[in-house]
């Protein structure tokens, strides 16, 4: 009796490790990057209160940049996919006319820095006023289910889904003026995704299931720092969280509505030269 019980210890043992055999990514995992470990290196830094006002230049240029990865952690996304989805950050400022341009900016500017010294040479490098930090934080978990008391055979390990998979992905945009070194406003994204696969299937749809998150996050992101955007000159206006100033290339709003008016003007004082004429 007592040696039926241990092989059938043994036994469930065994199957409980069977997506151990074929995937290193069973289990929880994680991958992140901290806006405030980047910005704050020296936890000390990170109590000092800086009451200063931010100055701004209208328009305003932007650079965008991902957050590098923290604590040594691998890139949990590639170059090529920081740029296509830092392309979607980017057509949220576009659209507005106190922003000039915006400037794409490899994280691997970022990397190994020192804060708010880096952004700033970051800032002198590539000409921008404000930075946009894009950090993330997502856990992926894949764990058995009853279904993997099946994985008799490795035959079974690819038949059957007796793997539940979950990725949850996190992303904030913070943006912040370099000068000042003061936070302007920030918008957060969110996704979550399950999936069942065999254990065979954990790595692919791990993999495949990341990226998925990361663009539903950021396309979330993307809507929630569109509404910030919008209300950023209000804020000004209302709450004092910046002061402005223009240079003499900006128009924005008002410069529109003064060639309007002038473009009145011109035409009425058009119409009563023909009409002194005509008399």
């Amino acid at each position: 009796m007592r040696i039926t019980w241990l092989v059938m210890i043994a036994s469930v043992s065994l199957l409980s490790a069977c997506s151990m055999l074929v995937s290193q990514q069973t289990g929880k995992q994680s991958v992140s990057s901290s806006l405030i470990d980047f910005l704050y290196p020296e936890k000390e830094d990170r109590t000092v209160l800086n009451e200063d006002i931010p100055v701004l230049t209208l328009p305003v240029k932007v650079g965008i940049a991902f957050v590098p990865s923290s604590g040594g952690q691998y890139q949990a996304i590639h170059n090529k996919d920081q740029y296509e989805l830092l392309e979607k950050v980017k057509a949220s400022f576009v659209k507005y006319d106190y922003i000039d341009r915006i400037e794409i900016i490899p994280s691997t500017y970022l990397a190994g820095g020192e804060g708010f010294t880096t952004l700033e040479q970051v800032g002198r490098l590539y000409d921008v006023d404000v930075m946009a930090l894009v950090s993330y934080d997502q856990v992926t978990q894949s764990v058995e289910n009853n279904a993997a008391l099946l994985y008799w055979t490795i035959v079974g390990m690819y038949v059957i889904p007796g793997n539940e998979n979950t990725v949850q992905t996190f992303v904030d945009t913070a943006v912040f003026d370099i000068k000042s070194r003061k936070m302007l406003f920030r918008a957060p994204g969110i996704s979550k995704l399950e999936k069942r696969t065999t254990a065979v299937g954990i790595d692919e749809t791990l993999s495949d299931k990341s990226m998925e998150g990361f663009n539903i996050a950021v396309s979330d992101m993307t809507k929630n720092l569109d509404d910030e955007l919008a209300r950023f000159k209000v804020r000004v206006k209302e709450e004092k969280i910046a002061k402005v100033e223009h240079s003499s290339s900006y128009k924005g709003s008002g410069g529109a509505l003064h060639i309007e008016f002038s473009l009145i003007l011109l035409f009425l004082c058009f119409v009563r030269i023909r009409k002194y004429k005509g008399q």
